[in-house]
């Protein structure tokens, strides 16, 4: 496995935001949103056995982990980490590309954050919409938010694909008016999960490693 960098933090978006969590940052991504904030996991990284892998999480002591990247689905021994972080709370932050079901779905006990990209992304024709239906109500389905037509967008995948989990919509850091895009979802009525990205207002938008 291909791992760009192994860190504790706290978790700055998603249903666990804000508490103390390991970030397992793997290589490689088969997208190239045009938002990306991680790009130095493109090329860079070591390769690491998930033994080794594991043993520098058990050095962060904590039990709650997140599989990112990059995209952590492209990573050949992904099934052998997860069955030996058994005993952790894991979430695999997933860009909606990579079918779900390459894993073995039977009896998981991690959870899902997919990141459906909007057409301001450049990807949103990767998406794979069938992966809505192997999601379960303890996982996650983002959408970043860049403009209107993204927000729109995102709506109507919505309304023609969802089936469990929570909704959340993200704004592009600094891009996007926050209340502006607020608004546009009280007044649609929406039951959507707003967020900001905390590591983001803590340490900046630039800092890696956090």
């Amino acid at each position: 496995m291909k791992v760009n960098e192994i860190f504790l933090s706290v978790q700055g978006e998603g249903l666990s935001s804000g508490f103390p969590t390991i970030f397992v940052r793997f290589t490689g991504c088969n997208l190239r949103c045009s938002y990306c904030d991680t790009t130095y996991s493109y090329n860079d990284g070591v390769e690491m056995p998930p033994e080794d892998i594991l043993k520098e999480i058990k050095k962060l002591h904590y039990k709650r982990v997140c599989l990112t990247g990059g995209e952590p689905l492209l990573q050949e021994d992904i099934e052998k980490l997860l069955k030996m972080l058994y005993d952790y709370t894991v979430t695999i932050e997933t860009n909606g590309s990579v079918r779900l079901d390459s894993l073995d779905l039977s009896n998981r006990k991690y959870s899902f954050v997919m990141d459906m990209k909007t057409p301001s992304s450049g990807c949103s024709g990767e998406m794979v919409l069938e992966n809505f239906k192997l999601l379960e109500s303890r996982d996650e389905i983002k959408f970043v938010i860049g403009d209107r037509e993204d927000y729109e967008w995102s709506k109507n995948i919505i309304l023609n694909h969802y089936k469990k989990g929570t909704i959340t919509f993200s704004p592009v850091y600094n891009r996007i008016d926050y209340a502006k895009m607020v608004k546009w979802i009280l007044d649609d009525r929406l039951d959507v999960r707003f967020q900001l990205q905390l590591h983001k207002f803590i340490w900046g938008p630039d800092v890696t490693g956090v």
